[in-house]
């Protein structure tokens, strides 16, 4: 049994305006490792969600009337909560979501660095002065919250997506109504202890549990209350959502799937490449938005950089992630494992070779052996699907414009990566790759204090940097008369 030094930090009940709710209904929360129910959590529904918005709204014009300077003390005091508790953090996330304890204590600390980035950001926000086209007129812009926030996170990073989020709904003086992954609902409610104990206000966070995610994510986008609504997860998803928002015409912010190039060119540091790839590709199990997805690698340097990174790729250790020396955790789910492993075959039914451990996939196992396959053609499905697992396809490529050719040719556009040495090659592709992020010589990109976003299918808006505040505000523009 999970030990917490503060066990009421376990909460599974909806949190709204400040009060945990009972309901007789519940679903079961497991341990991706074992497959061990880990708790039961309420099994609400739309009517939890409407309650939740009534209770946001009611909240909202109190919440946005407070001074900035005291958002961000309320703030600030939310991520000391939170750095406070990181070690039970990680461990509730671990226990329901699988990566390794220290991915996780990782995570709890990139997620609250998101509230302390807002906490400070409350007070930047501002307003102008224009020029006017006649003296007896004064021409003046202000910021004002755009009101109450729904937003639905995902399971791969089941804190930070909610502090990304909600700390600068919060800051610009909006109030939110939070639907988590029913994977990893815990970590959630978690982070709404946390909030009701530094002090946060009741009906400004509120967050909702429950299996129904269709009809939850109807109200969400649905109901006219709600002013704006975030959500991370697929473009399959994400599409339909934005589709129901157009009903009350809100403000969206859409981060859905990627299908990020890995480039190696031939003046790259091997090396520095290989470690950037391990980083990029396998952390989390492979699941996660921004994961290098296809490494495409000049045919100069494509079997040396394959042996070494096969190498490294054969010592990462597959287990449970409580263990200290464990790389790789479990998959989310036993589903997500089978679609990575038919990824895999298919590839290799068509030519691909695999350069780490063949498996035959267990049928009560979650876990999956890092995988890496070189001779992989761009007409495979796993170099043009998302393949959300530690599985690293190998593409050749002969020049530069070919390699950027390559990496654009999806209709996905979130993060893409390349390893060069050479200043001018560095502007030109960074300037050509088609992708709202774009990581040189470098794996892991994503800080609170740059905008995070896509293009094209990969979504709508950008989340962190001084951007992410301003999708929780309206622009107004005020102009004054009778001034002479």
């Amino acid at each position: 049994m999970l030990k917490l030094d503060d066990p009421s930090l376990m909460k599974t009940q909806s949190f709204i305006n400040n009060e945990w709710l009972s309901n007789k209904q519940t679903f079961s929360v497991f341990n991706p490792a074992d497959n061990n129910v880990v708790a039961e959590v309420n099994n609400d529904s739309s009517a939890e969600v409407e309650q939740a918005i009534g209770a946001a709204k009611q909240a909202q014009k109190t919440w946005a009337k407070k001074t900035a300077i005291e958002r961000s003390d309320l703030l600030m005091a939310w991520y000391q909560q939170v750095i406070e508790h990181k070690d039970d953090l990680a461990k509730i996330m671990t226990l329901e979501q699988g990566k390794t304890i220290k991915e996780a204590t990782g995570e709890i600390i990139y997620g609250a660095k998101f509230i302390q980035w807002y906490a400070e950001e409350a007070k930047r926000v501002a307003g102008e002065t224009l020029p006017t086209p006649s003296n007896d007129r004064r021409i003046a812009v202000i910021k004002q919250p755009i009101g109450v926030v729904g937003m639905i996170t995902p399971w791969n990073f089941p804190s930070s997506m909610i502090t990304r989020k909600a700390a600068p709904a919060m800051a610009a003086g909006c109030t939110l109504v939070s639907r988590p992954a029913s994977e990893t609902p815990l970590s959630a409610l978690a982070l709404a202890e946390l909030a009701l104990r530094a002090g946060i206000p009741k009906g400004v966070f509120n967050v909702v549990v429950g299996k129904d995610s269709k009809a939850m994510g109807e109200v969400l986008t649905r109901h006219p209350d709600v002013a704006k609504f975030s959500f991370t997860g697929s473009t399959a998803v994400g599409k339909k959502l934005l589709e129901q928002c157009a009903s009350t015409v809100k403000k969206v912010s859409l981060e859905l799937g990627g299908n990020a190039p890995f480039i190696v060119f031939d003046d790259a540091d091997l090396d520095d490449a290989v470690a950037g790839a391990l980083a990029s590709k396998y952390r989390n199990s492979g699941q996660t938005c921004v994961c290098a997805n296809r490494l495409l690698v000049h045919a100069s340097i494509y079997d040396a950089f394959a042996e070494k990174l096969a190498k490294k790729v054969k010592q990462l250790k597959v287990g449970n992630g409580w263990d200290d020396d464990t790389a790789i955790g479990p998959m989310i789910n036993h589903q997500a494992m089978l679609g990575v492993h038919q990824l895999v075959t298919d590839a290799i039914s068509q030519g691909a070779e695999l350069l780490t451990e063949a498996q035959t996939p267990n049928e009560h196992s979650n876990f999956y052996q890092p995988a890496l396959l070189k001779n992989v053609t761009t007409d495979m499905s796993l170099a043009k699907e998302e393949i959300f697992g530690p599985v690293a396809p190998m593409i050749k490529f002969e020049s530069e414009q070919q390699a950027i050719d390559i990496a654009n040719d999806t209709r996905y556009g979130l993060a893409a990566y390349f390893y060069s040495r050479d200043i001018g090659r560095c502007y030109r592709v960074a300037e050509a790759l088609e992708f709202g992020m774009v990581g040189i010589n470098e794996g892991v990109i994503s800080n609170p204090m740059a905008p995070f976003g896509g293009v094209k299918e990969s979504g709508i808006g950008r989340e962190g940097a001084h951007d992410g505040i301003e999708e929780y505000l309206e622009t107004k523009y005020l102009c004054l008369g009778g001034i002479e």
